[in-house]
């Protein structure tokens, strides 16, 4: 990775070539929001690996977005009241959309089409808010991106 990296709270994840990075507060349910993702994709024959959980290095390079696991946290993931898991993981991953976790009773019913989120100072990436309370929020993200997920979907 070239260039010096942001380190966010987030988390990132890859389904097939698709990068989400999952941002909002503490406690808002990103961690649980993409565990329910990598799940899901397994029954689908989807590729599915956790880039990091918690904190992740952003960085830019050649135009792309980087998200990056610091080594100390590979492959762990906390599940908020069960405790720390081991998922598959990769050390790195490009990001293409970032997913906001909501809470339904206050959310925008119609959030702004196109929407984008500011990562760093310099990085923007489009964004999809997600109830954190869908039973399968990879379902609603494949209808929002309007992508398979599958390994040519990027």
């Amino acid at each position: 990775m070239t260039g010096d990296a942001t380190n966010i709270h987030a988390t990132a994840i890859v389904i097939g070539r698709t990068g989400l990075l999952f941002l909002g507060p503490s406690g808002s349910g990103k961690s649980a929001l993409a565990f329910s993702c990598l799940a899901a994709a397994k029954p689908l024959g989807l590729t599915a690996s956790l880039v990091a959980d918690d904190r992740v290095l952003i960085a830019e390079q050649n135009g792309s977005i980087i998200a990056k696991c610091p080594s100390p946290i590979a492959g762990l993931m906390e599940i908020r009241y069960t405790g720390i898991v081991r998922m598959p993981h990769i050390s790195e991953a490009e990001m293409h959309f970032a997913v906001r976790p909501v809470d339904p009773a206050t959310a925008e019913r119609l959030p702004p089409e196109d929407e984008q989120i500011d990562i760093t100072a310099s990085a923007r990436l489009p964004l999809i808010r997600v109830a954190a309370t869908f039973a399968n929020p990879l379902a609603i993200l494949m209808a929002k991106i309007g992508a398979s997920f599958d390994e040519s979907a990027i």
